[in-house]
């Protein structure tokens, strides 16, 4: 398995994966997104200037996870907070360790901010 941050090229491999995390959440026909916010998403996803992060895991060369993170303040730290504000695994790849994987990458990710400027919380449900 291979976690990294998205890829421009990744958009057809993760919509799939981002529209089925929207369903879960009842966000799918009549109550689906608008375009423009999956769009906006993506692009903030490619944008260096943005707080908001994408990783993928990918198995046998297929995209089959995502995670997205947010640094952000916090009113409780001084330090900054990695957010982790979506998680989801093609239902082919579950019970196989996607989600843990890509939550220990975003992790790591946060970890590598600084241990001083960044706590990252992962909160259960």
């Amino acid at each position: 398995m291979i976690i990294r941050p998205v890829d421009r090229n990744d958009y057809e491999a993760w919509r799939p994966l981002w529209d089925g995390y929207n369903a879960f959440y009842g966000r799918a026909g009549e109550t689906a997104l608008p375009e423009n916010i999956t769009r906006q998403t993506w692009a903030r996803f490619l944008d260096d200037r943005e707080p908001v992060d994408a990783l993928v895991a990918e198995l046998d060369g297929k995209i089959v996870g995502l995670a997205h993170t947010i640094i952000h303040r916090s009113t409780t730290r001084l330090a900054d907070v990695c957010y982790l504000q979506d998680l989801f695994t093609a239902p082919e790849a579950r019970g196989q360790g996607v989600a843990r994987a890509l939550i220990d990458a975003a992790k790591q990710r946060a970890a590598a901010a600084g241990p001083d400027t960044c706590h990252c919380q992962i909160d259960p449900l």
